[in-house]
Parts: C-alpha cells; sequence; structure tokens
C-alpha cells in the first residue's frame, strides 16, 4: 500500500566518468500527480527515471519512492515501468504474454480488462513478434499496467504511435490516473506534456531549471506573439515597432514576436490601421522549453 509520500528526491547525483549526467536535483511528486519530464537529449531524463526505478545507483543524494527505497517499492509491487529500450518475449500470444505479465505481481488487474483498457483485445491472438511497431508499443503499456501500479513510470512511450494510437494512448492513461495513480513520463511530444501533465519538470545539462504546472513554465517565458494578415508591409517597418523584436512574413500575414505586446499592439494598429485578423498568444510550452532549456545548456558546465 501507498504511504502519503510520493516520489523523494534529494540532491539527487550521478556521474559517467567526467560527465555529470544529473547534478543534486530536488523533486517531490505527490501521489496522485501526473508529472511530465522534459529535457533536451542529455539533460538527464533517463538516468534520473533509471535511479527512480532501482536501476542505477545515485552517486550521491537519495531517491525514494512512498517512503521505501525505489528497490523495495519495486519488489512490493508498487511500482511499473514503460521504459525505450527493450523488446516482448517471441513465440507467445498478446494475451499469453499480458497473463504472463499478470502472474508475477501480487495483485493484478484483470488480464481481459486491460486487454480492454489499452485497446488490444482486437490483436490479443496474434503472435507477439509479428506485431507493427505501435502495437507493440501498446502490448508493453499494457504489461506496465497489469500490475496495478501506484507509480506509473513511461519514458518516450508513444514513440512508434501513429496519431490515431497517440490519442488512444493518452485517453487510457486519464482512465488510469483517474483512479488516483501517480504518473511520470519523459515525452519530446511536448504537446502531450501541455495537455497531459499537471505539473512539467524541464531539465538541462543535469539540473532542473523549471517546475511547476505547464501555464507557470509558460509565463517564465515573457514574450507574446502577435500574428495579422497585413499584406505589403515591410519587415523593416514592422520591427522598428515599439515593443517588436521580431517580423516574419507568411504570405499575407505576419508574425511579430514581442518584448511587449501592449506598446507593439498599439504602434502596429496606429502605423497600420489596414491590419486585420489580428491574434495575440503567450509563449507556448515550445517556446519556454527551447529558452530555458538553451540558457542553462550555455553556462559553464562545470
Amino acid at each position: 500500500m501507498a504511504t502519503s509520500a510520493g516520489i523523494e528526491l534529494k540532491e539527487l547525483a550521478k556521474s559517467y566518468g567526467a560527465v555529470r549526467a544529473v547534478r543534486g536535483i530536488d523533486v517531490s511528486v505527490d501521489p496522485g500527480e501526473t508529472v511530465a519530464l522534459l529535457g533536451p537529449n542529455g539533460a538527464g531524463k533517463s538516468t534520473t527515471i533509471d535511479m527512480i526505478l532501482g536501476l542505477l545507483e545515485p552517486d550521491g543524494g537519495t531517491a525514494s519512492v512512498f517512503g521505501r527505497t525505489p528497490t523495495q517499492a519495486v519488489d512490493a509491487g508498487l511500482v511499473a515501468a514503460m521504459l525505450q529500450t527493450g523488446g516482448l518475449i517471441r513465440d507467445l500470444k498478446v494475451r499469453e504474454l499480458v497473463a504472463l505479465a499478470a502472474s508475477l505481481y501480487p495483485k493484478p488487474l484483470d488480464v481481459g480488462e486491460i486487454l480492454d483498457l489499452t485497446g488490444i483485445q482486437s490483436i490479443s491472438e496474434q503472435m507477439t513478434h509479428k506485431l507493427s511497431g505501435g502495437q507493440t508499443q501498446r502490448v508493453r503499456f499494457a504489461i506496465a499496467l497489469v500490475a496495478d501500479p501506484e507509480l506509473l513510470v513511461l519514458d518516450e512511450p508513444t514513440v512508434a504511435m501513429d496519431v490515431e494510437g497517440r490519442r488512444e494512448f493518452w485517453a487510457t492513461m486519464r482512465e488510469f490516473a483517474s483512479r488516483g495513480k501517480t504518473i511520470l513520463f519523459a515525452t519530446h511530444y511536448l504537446e502531450e506534456a501541455d495537455a497531459y501533465a499537471d505539473r512539467v519538470v524541464l531539465m538541462a545539462a543535469g539540473r532542473v531549471v523549471a517546475d511547476g504546472a505547464p501555464t507557470e513554465i509558460k509565463a517564465l517565458v515573457g514574450t507574446r506573439t502577435i500574428r495579422a494578415t497585413l499584406p505589403g508591409a515591410a519587415l523593416e517597418a514592422l520591427e522598428r515597432l515599439p515593443g517588436v523584436s521580431n517580423a516574419e512574413r507568411h504570405g499575407e500575414s505576419v508574425v511579430l514576436v514581442c518584448s511587449d505586446s501592449d506598446a507593439a499592439i498599439r504602434a502596429l494598429l496606429d502605423g497600420f490601421s489596414h491590419a486585420r485578423d489580428i491574434e495575440i498568444r503567450g509563449a507556448g510550452l515550445e517556446e519556454a522549453f527551447l529558452q530555458l532549456t538553451t540558457a542553462e545548456e550555455e553556462k559553464d558546465p562545470a
């Protein structure tokens, strides 16, 4: 049974020779949270996940899961994972493999329920070595879910899935999370983090550079964008407007990146009264990701 504590990482550190993969991070995840772990390649995400799962021993600091060591939590059946690497056992039917996985846990979910929940009932009689990449991912997901874990850890779970497969996957995740489960997932699809995570932990160069709700992460980037239909306007004139840092043209539309969108929109309307279809939006998660991680990576790595 899970305790009131969730995931607790304190001064967690891991190096590979001279490479400091994780540099003393502090992260707490409450039970029932769905948290996205984001960062560029080499940020330390997978190393952090491996330490949470007890697959790696930290060089410094501590990791605990539901008040236990990661190994104890895994041994108690509280944790399941779907990692980037790993395949399926060959020469078994999908149903047989899921049933085999269920037999390894003290209180697994019903195999039929899992086949339905993950949308693989229709392929349950197929042999595992004859599945497509997307089907294989869904079966690996079913194997993780059948344990009925309190914590589900996912490392790039929707790789090889098509758009429809990804949509179905996240519908399943919402259903699973609604049962009070804790979910930690790493992804390169930023729109997934924006749409499905309660919270985003953004890593770069082995450090946590931002931690908060997706809206809070986006708010850390002060830029806003104005888009308008404005045929014939010179980009040089638009870039000279107060509050505009960059201007781009896309056909008859212009996109203005602004440090002060209030000043920019007033100047735009004063100077270009024929502008129409005007939209103003804040920075998206992608802009925040790029700005915050790039700034961290440009620091002295020592």
